[in-house]
């Protein structure tokens, strides 16, 4: 059993956000894979399924919480709970401003990194779950990134989002399977984008 968790905020005012990119994630993954209808379940939204993978399907579960980005921890770790999971069964996907827009990496424990989500979690089930981090760059200045998460993509970003979407989707076997560092690879191959270092453009932009 898998639990994919994808955070953001609840309601039609948030759905476009950035900082709702995750929950955007676990949706094409539940759409790519026919993901029975969301419920209701612990404090979340939640989708039962299958991933195929070479050694046949492995459940899973799509939670995407209703308690706001900061609370996640507490949807999560009712699921977790519930079905009696450790950390390693949980992946979470979400944005990531440290990454430039397009970008994705897969990281296992670790801190938060100013990340509120993420601490939620941590705090409930520990810090050893995977993650899915889906980059979404950095406005610059750190008293801007509140806005800049919490604002919509631009028209001009659809296309490198739809594409990074459905490379989550479309490789969620090797996931499924624990093949974390080639789910990794094969997302970037599917939905190649700039690698520029959003530290750099952080500085750059300082610099100006």
């Amino acid at each position: 059993m898998l639990i994919l968790a994808g955070l953001g905020n609840p309601g039609g005012r948030y759905a476009g956000n950035r900082h709702n990119v995750g929950a955007m994630a676990v949706d094409e993954i539940a759409r790519r894979w026919n993901f029975a209808p969301e419920r209701s379940r612990f404090q979340s939204l939640a989708r039962e399924g299958g991933i195929d993978t070479p050694k046949g399907a492995v459940r899973a579960l799509i939670l995407k919480p209703q308690t706001y980005y900061n609370d996640s921890g507490n949807a999560v770790g009712e699921a977790l709970k519930f079905y009696k999971l450790t950390p390693a069964d949980l992946v979470v996907f979400h944005d990531e401003i440290d990454l430039a827009p397009g970008r994705f990496r897969m990281k296992a424990g670790g801190g938060a990194a100013g990340n509120n989500g993420i601490r939620s979690i941590s705090g409930q089930v520990g810090p050893d779950f995977r993650r899915a981090r889906l980059g979404v760059g950095h406005p610059g200045h750190k008293e801007l990134v509140q806005g800049h998460v919490l604002s919509d993509f631009h028209k001009v970003e659809q296309a490198w989002l739809s594409e990074l979407l459905a490379a989550c989707a479309e490789a969620a076997p090797l996931l499924a399977a624990g093949e974390d560092e080639k789910y990794q690879a094969e997302v970037m191959r599917l939905a190649p984008a700039d690698k520029a270092d959003t530290r750099q453009q952080r500085q750059g932009r300082n610099d100006q």
